[in-house]
């Protein structure tokens, strides 16, 4: 018999494998974080269903998902006892109709263990919508400085150390700036970057507090939840700062690491154009031409960077912590230690100082 799971208990199976078996492209666009997907039809499949269901009569769309389904039945049940193996499994499609139920009733019938999810993706979205509507059940450490001091490199030391640390950034596939989408790849779609923000969160819900780099409301092609935003804006202010010479290298090390930056750059410089004008641009474009990087990288960064987020590089009033970046394992111990006072202060439970065991 196959077991029916709603979205809420799925938290509770050891190891669950999950199987979108939706379409190529629905998967692309969203799925539960972690999925695999399994098509029973692909794009093109799909819409011909479609056609025929509403232009026609959904009898015969069944007719023909069906015919279309079965030649494919004998690869797809060997792929799900594959999937098998690794946990117990449990399908789900748009709406928990019948390309889950289809698949799920031939694999309990091989005898295969399958769990179907009620109500499918959509399910797990509108609890991904509700939890956003809600306020945060923490209080977020926002990292402040000016572009190039290091956050993104720190969020990740935070976390490899088990601190309740996001990237915000990666979650987006955007570093936030002109050229922030350089050697990433596609981003994610809105429902897919809520969905993975959503999982983070909830993988630190044990925590009263997480940190995360500022960001404005767009981090490239996606927008953060108003909630999660507004909980940025009211929470603790850490200003960040580095060298320039620091902040240079380190720019560098970052983005000639990405293949064909360099044109990419040069393709990004037009954008600066309005802020920067022509000439100045063109000055830019013959620094990079002739590799003279590092005197390009500082004044990018003093000309543009610097005067757009205009962050102090010494204490401020304005902010609730800061440090200095300069000596990287000195700045981190001290950032750990105000952590670990803050956590202490902000609640007389044990449970503030337990740590997120980084995987």
């Amino acid at each position: 018999m196959i077991k029916e799971i709603q979205v809420s208990d799925l938290k509770m199976l050891d190891h669950a494998v999950l199987v979108d078996v939706r379409s190529e492209g629905e998967f692309a666009e969203a799925t539960i974080p972690g999925s695999v997907n399994l098509p029973l039809f692909n794009n093109q499949e799909r819409a011909e269903v479609g056609t025929v269901y509403t232009q026609s009569s959904p009898s015969l769309a069944r007719e023909l998902g069906l015919s279309i389904v079965s030649p494919k039945l004998p690869d797809l049940l060997k792929e799900v006892e594959e999937l098998s193996k690794k946990g117990p499994l449990v399908l789900f499609c748009w709406r928990g109709g019948m390309r889950s139920k289809s698949l799920a009733a031939v694999a309990e019938l091989m005898g295969i263990p399958i769990y179907r999810l009620q109500g499918g993706y959509k399910a797990y979205r509108n609890q991904v919508v509700e939890y956003f509507q809600k306020e945060l059940p923490f209080k977020v450490v926002v990292l402040r400085g000016n572009t190039g001091v290091g956050k993104t490199e720190l969020l990740k030391k935070l976390r490899g150390e088990g601190y309740p640390a996001i990237d915000l950034e990666n979650l987006a596939n955007n570093r936030g700036s002109v050229f922030g989408a350089m050697g990433l790849g596609n981003p994610p779609s809105q429902k897919k970057f809520e969905g993975l923000l959503y999982e983070e969160l909830d993988s630190l819900k044990e925590f009263p507090y997480i940190i995360v780099e500022c960001e404005s409301k767009r981090i490239g092609r996606v927008t953060l939840p108003a909630t999660f935003f507004s909980a940025m804006q009211q929470g603790i202010q850490i200003l960040h700062c580095d060298s320039l010479p620091n902040r240079v290298q380190r720019l560098i090390r970052e983005y000639t690491a990405v293949p064909d930056a360099r044109e990419e750059i040069r393709l990004a410089l037009e954008k600066l154009i309005k802020t920067l004008g022509r000439v100045k641009v063109q000055e830019l474009k013959a620094l990079l031409e002739t590799n003279s990087l590092e005197e390009f990288t500082e004044q990018l960064l003093v000309e543009y960077y610097d005067k757009l987020y205009a962050y102090p590089n010494e204490p401020s009033a304005e902010y609730d912590y800061f440090f200095d970046y300069r000596e990287p394992t000195k700045a981190l111990r001290e950032l750990e230690r105000y952590l670990d006072e803050m956590a202490c202060a902000g609640r007389e439970s044990a449970v503030f100082g337990i740590r997120y065991s980084a995987k």
